[in-house]
């Protein structure tokens, strides 16, 4: 029998999903609405083709596997199971992570202005680069999510010896250290497309300031397109940090819900913010412009 916090949480979430599904869906659309039409597709919509299916499935996979863990989470006793979503769940996540990240680094490239040597070199071939990327971040996502599944047995086995502790303090002084090896391990892998995109933004302001200190000089003082299109950019990015760092400590709410008092709820409530991201970032792509942003104005 399913208590109101059951429906409330299938409610919640199978609104976010939708939402979400026909976000992403309408960005596809639209771009390959474009595509047909003009016969070619800028390097940019060629990211967010690959970007916003990636969030799809990243929705769905966190739809079931929220919803397996709050109303039957029985299920994760069979081993099976629990290997294949886990598989499921990192390769989805990573994906649209990586696939987030390699827009964020377009943006830098496509927009930024540096005179060093290597900046300039990668600027003259990111275009070159940006299907060599996409491809590397499907075989990172497929290579992190097969270490995951193989470290499913040792999450498996801390999380059960996590529930007869009252706390995490307690956990801390009796449990071995290789229990938190593959929440660790996971971690570090989310910080690099993460600190990536970090540092796209630190050079995106870097090139906005410099930029804006040339244009005081200018006879107006009114935004040009250029200082508009830094702008656009810097907001492109820092929404997508913004999101995934709240998705990030979602997961972590998630993850540990276990040594709460509330375990259930904490759970459900990490599920619910999570699915803000997948959902959040692509909808400020979307209302960004009448064209899903800067970035679909084309080339």
């Amino acid at each position: 029998m399913f208590s109101i916090e059951d429906h409330i949480f299938l409610t919640i979430t199978t609104a976010e999903s939708i939402i979400g599904m026909f976000v992403n869906g309408y960005i596809g659309l639209v771009i390959c609405v474009d595509w047909i039409k003009k016969k070619k597709i800028s390097t940019a919509d060629y990211i967010l083709t690959s970007l916003a299916p990636s969030r799809m499935y990243l929705l769905c996979v966190m739809t079931l596997n929220g919803t397996i863990l709050a109303l039957y989470p029985g299920v994760y006793e069979n081993e099976k199971i629990k290997v294949v979503l886990s598989i499921f769940w990192t390769f989805a996540n990573y994906l649209s992570m990586w696939f987030a990240t390699c827009l964020n680094v377009f943006c830098l490239f496509e927009i930024a202005n540096f005179s060093h040597r290597l900046f300039i070199w990668l600027k003259w071939r990111i275009e070159r680069m940006v299907h060599w990327s996409l491809l590397g971040s499907l075989a990172i996502s497929m290579l992190i999510s097969l270490i995951q599944a193989m470290l499913t047995n040792s999450d498996y086995d801390f999380l059960k010896i996590a529930k007869h502790k009252r706390n995490v303090t307690e956990l801390f002084h009796v449990s071995k250290i290789q229990y938190f090896d593959p929440l660790t391990l996971f971690n570090l892998f989310a910080i690099i497309p993460f600190t990536v995109s970090l540092i796209s933004f630190f050079f995106l302001i870097t090139s906005l300031w410099r930029y804006s200190k040339q244009m005081k000089s200018s006879v107006t003082g009114s935004r040009d397109s250029s200082t508009e299109v830094h702008v656009e950019a810097r907001k492109t990015v820092t929404s997508f940090l913004f999101f995934l760092f709240v998705y990030y400590l979602a997961c972590l709410l998630a993850t540990f819900s276990d040594f709460m008092k509330e375990s259930k709820l904490a759970m459900m409530s990490g599920e619910i913010i999570a699915i803000l991201y997948p959902l959040g970032h692509s909808l400020f792509l979307t209302v960004g412009n009448n064209k899903l942003g800067w970035h679909l104005s084309g080339r």
